[in-house]
């Protein structure tokens, strides 16, 4: 991938995190985005890190899952000949509770969260049901294609 940077902001070693690469270049290639230099930060950080985020950005007094900040939400940014498009946060602690609830591996939660805070970077979201349906469609075309299954 052109500029991808995989930061772990927390104390702990984490499993998993050398098959965010290769998932998000598969996730690019699906998306018809190979001729098109990306940047992009993936930061894993704590369920009290994430919460602080989440109440200073969204005003939501709690910790999520995920957050994406897209930059390509402002129309006064302007992009040549390649796309900046922004940072999603990951709480490594909800990867593990969400995991455990839904009877899945924390890799594939990882590699869930990943693509959906990808695609929000890209523009998709799930605010409408015919969004979601898209979004949903889309990330488990991705997932599975990879090999990332429940």
């Amino acid at each position: 991938m052109d500029n991808v940077e995989i930061f772990n902001e927390t104390e702990e070693q984490i499993e998993n995190l050398e098959i965010l690469k290769p998932l998000l270049e598969y996730a690019r290639k699906v998306e018809n985005l190979e001729d098109t230099e990306l940047e992009f930060s993936v930061i894993i950080v704590d369920n009290k890190r994430i919460h602080e985020i989440n109440k200073e950005y969204r005003g939501i007094d709690r910790p999520t899952d995920v957050i994406s900040f897209a930059l390509e939400d402002n129309e006064e940014i302007e992009f040549d000949h390649y796309r900046v498009l922004g940072d999603i946060y990951i709480s490594i602690d909800k990867v593990r509770e969400q995991a455990s609830e839904y009877g899945h591996s924390e890799k594939r939660e990882l590699a869930f969260l990943t693509v959906h805070g990808f695609l929000h970077l890209l523009g998709y979201d799930h605010m409408k049901k015919e969004e979601e349906e898209i979004m949903f469609a889309k990330q488990e075309e991705i997932l599975n294609g990879f090999g990332i299954t429940r």
